[in-house]
């Protein structure tokens, strides 16, 4: 994906986070999201640019969320649910999908900082027009499901261009 969006918009530089970025790195990384500097960015659900760091004005105009952020499986994951079970909730809920659905909204919740912000977010898994996640999403957002590129293309150009 990323080296076709090279070819497709050379003139955009697109980064992608390292798994062992030092601070030197970081800095850089993060630099490359200045006003006024068209830039693409690949980092980790819930990893080190997801929170603490305040992507001010227009450094951070959008993301794109690929999957529903559901926690890998563990043992101590596999014990909240059997113990939510128990308790007669839905423990698949309570251990994945809410967990999963937090930091899918903490990563949305980079773009709008603050009242005057504008930005989109694109969910990209079909699991999120179900139901379940829908009502999850906050009342402020206006969804909208595209179902091909051109779609996709056309609804981002009418929310642009009434800016």
């Amino acid at each position: 994906m990323q080296r076709g969006l090279k070819q497709g918009f050379p003139e955009i530089p697109v980064l992608q986070q390292q798994p062992d970025q030092g601070e030197v790195e970081r800095t850089e990384f993060l630099a490359e999201f200045s006003t006024g500097k068209r830039s693409l960015g690949f980092a980790i659900m819930g990893g080190i640019f997801g929170e603490g760091i305040d992507y001010i004005g227009e450094k951070l105009v959008g993301t794109i969320i690929v999957g529903t952020g559901l926690p890998q499986v563990s043992l101590e994951r596999e014990l909240q649910r059997s113990a939510a079970e128990a308790s007669g909730v839905h423990g698949f809920d309570s251990a994945y999908h809410y967990p999963g659905m937090t930091r899918v909204l903490q990563t949305a919740g980079r773009v709008i900082r603050s009242e005057s912000d504008k930005g989109v977010i694109i969910l990209i898994d079909s699991r999120f027009t179900a139901p379940f996640y829908r009502h999850l999403f906050p009342e402020h957002w206006q969804p909208l499901v595209c179902h091909n590129t051109p779609q996709l293309c056309g609804s981002l150009e009418r929310f642009w261009g009434s800016s």
